[in-house]
């Protein structure tokens, strides 16, 4: 496994979600207060980015925004159909102040 830098920490926002390509990966990355999440960016129930639809905090889920399936970003599993199958989950940590993933 090899982590791999992708922003300043302090470059995402609280409630934020943002979509990062490394090593061949899409990877939706979101902040809820001070712990980030990473799973695969794209839904899979269609082919869309996770990283543009919207964060729920309560929930610890990032919701597709074509078909509205929120997938919890500690297990990659969707709550609701349409979707029936995880997203792959990825570890992320800080180190230096640098926000890095591990694939």
């Amino acid at each position: 496994m090899t982590s791999h830098i992708l922003c300043a920490s302090d470059e995402l926002r609280d409630g934020e979600a943002r979509r990062f390509d490394v090593d061949g990966h899409r990877i939706a990355v979101v902040r809820i207060g001070d712990l980030y999440h990473a799973v695969g960016d794209r839904c899979s129930h269609a082919n869309y980015s996770l990283a543009d639809g919207q964060v729920w905090s309560e929930d610890c889920a990032l919701e597709c925004p074509k078909h509205y399936s929120k997938f919890n970003l500690l297990t990659g599993s969707p709550d609701s159909f349409p979707a029936t199958q995880p997203v792959p989950v990825y570890e992320t940590k800080i180190e230096s102040g640098q926000l890095k993933v591990v694939i």
